[in-house]
């Protein structure tokens, strides 16, 4: 068993970059922003990263990425072995209420789920005690970039070209050679087989965390939602010739045979695992901690769901876990502070979104 990892370790420098996938571009354009004072005025902004990211082009009452999803309900039973890593209530209480969203990557509501090459799932848990944890996780195993400026460059490096619909090559190439450690990254996009639900497909947290339990111990962690139903790959010919709805009517028709479950897997750091870094896996020899079941029980409409109007921050935390130093990860808060503004605001001038075909 490993000794609790140091508590807060010194700040280091982010150095990692992202390479320019047009298709995973779009699954993490909400993830990445600026906060105030972190650059000079002339750099930047959160409000104009999310300018960029909607090019001209945004879907009124829809988020700014990750803009098709389907509201999920359900419940959060806890283990004892996470009670000894974090005092968090919801690893005390015995049930957790949990409201959610499942989502494919993409700014394109109506874009075909099968061709989307990143599945996500929010989750916002609440307890007895008026506290509030929320997670946003991904498919992906870690993040492309370590600073939100380098996904800045990205953006640009990755959009088409109005000529050819592509993007210049030339460009990523020149991206690549600037940020070559982007190449973790492309493997990953580039060979891992896609999964054919949004309920077998594995859901990675990817930030550090610290969490605290009640001696005051303290260990960072990452955490993963990992399926109980068995991975299987989706067929490629699905990925454009599949339904509009693919992954929603799969997910309706698994519901209807009972509830679907996630555990909860929490990875403890070690000393010298790179905590501010999302960009960079840690050991695979870490010791792994089961600290609790999700349970999906309900899949409903996110037009009229009730995870509509829930902002997934993921630095909404409660007491007993906190943050990391991870620029990305506090710059996810501003990109989504950002686009639930802007939402709301359409929401108020009457440009509320319809619901996409299936069970959305």
């Amino acid at each position: 068993m490993n000794e609790p990892h140091p508590p807060v370790p010194p700040r280091r420098s982010s150095r990692m970059a992202y390479a320019g996938i047009a298709a995973v571009v779009a699954s993490l354009a909400a993830a990445f922003a600026w906060t105030a004072g972190w650059l000079t005025p002339s750099r930047v902004t959160a409000p104009r990263l999310v300018d960029s990211i909607e090019n001209g082009k945004p879907f009124a009452g829809f988020r700014r990425a990750h803009a098709r999803g389907v509201c999920v309900a359900g419940y959060f039973e806890p283990t004892a072995e996470a009670a000894a890593l974090s005092k968090a209530r919801v690893f005390t209480q015995p049930v957790t209420p949990a409201l959610g969203r499942l989502s494919i990557g993409g700014g394109d509501p109506y874009g075909l789920e099968g061709a989307a090459r990143v599945r996500s799932l929010a989750l916002q848990f609440d307890t007895d005690d008026g506290q509030r944890w929320r997670l946003a996780m991904n498919s992906f195993p870690f993040f492309a970039v370590s600073t939100p400026q380098a996904f800045a460059e990205q953006i640009l490096a990755s959009r088409p070209d109005p000529a050819t619909g592509k993007p210049d090559p030339r460009k990523q190439q020149a991206f690549l050679e600037r940020h070559p450690e982007a190449a973790n990254f492309m493997a990953w996009a580039g060979s891992a087989p896609w999964s054919n639900s949004f309920a077998n497909t594995r859901y990675n947290g990817v930030h550090a965390f610290l969490f605290t339990n009640a001696d005051g111990g303290e260990n960072y962690v990452r955490w993963s939602f990992v399926p109980e139903a068995a991975f299987e790959p989706l067929d490629p010919e699905q990925r454009q010739t599949g339904a509009p709805s693919l992954l929603t009517d799969e997910l309706q028709v698994r519901l209807a045979r009972g509830p679907l479950r996630w555990t909860l897997e929490l990875t403890i750091a070690d000393a010298g695992d790179p905590i501010e870094d999302p960009s960079q896996p840690w050991p695979d020899d870490r010791r792994r901690v089961t600290a609790g079941t999700f349970v999906l029980e309900s899949a409903s409409d996110q037009a009229t769901g009730a995870c509509r109007d829930i902002n997934f921050d993921p630095t909404m935390l409660p007491e007993g876990i906190a943050p990391s130093g991870d620029p990305v990860l506090a710059a996810r808060a501003a990109a989504y502070a950002v686009s639930f503004n802007r939402r709301q605001r359409e929401f108020a001038a009457g440009d509320e979104p319809a619901a996409t075909e299936g069970a959305q």
